[in-house]
């Protein structure tokens, strides 16, 4: 998984060939805890299909007031550079792989 920052969001995100996953966390979030597995299972199970970032809100305010994020964790879903879906708050991992797979 790839730490984004503001520095580096918008090349990863247009830059990408294939869809990107974010999810919006800080290290104090319960539920952002338990999602991080499940991220990490998706992206070792998927490869090179889909790139997973992280965005640490506490270190990216900016990132997250551009996006609207006000719960935590939020995963928000781009293809080809734009915005195609989200999910606020905790999800299992069949309903991200749904997700992930319908940009495909």
């Amino acid at each position: 998984m790839t730490d984004l920052s503001d520095s580096n969001f918008d090349s990863t995100i247009s830059g990408a060939s294939v869809p990107v996953v974010v999810d919006f966390w800080a290290p104090w979030c319960g539920p952002c805890r338990m999602i991080t597995p499940i991220l990490e299972e998706i992206s070792n199970e998927k490869g090179d299909a889909v790139q997973i970032c992280k965005v640490n809100v506490d270190e990216n305010p900016g990132l997250g007031d551009r996006y609207s994020i006000r719960a935590i964790p939020a995963i928000l879903f781009f293809k080809d550079g734009e915005l195609k879906d989200q999910i606020v708050g905790i999800t299992g991992k069949k309903d991200l792989v749904a997700k992930i797979e319908g940009l495909a």
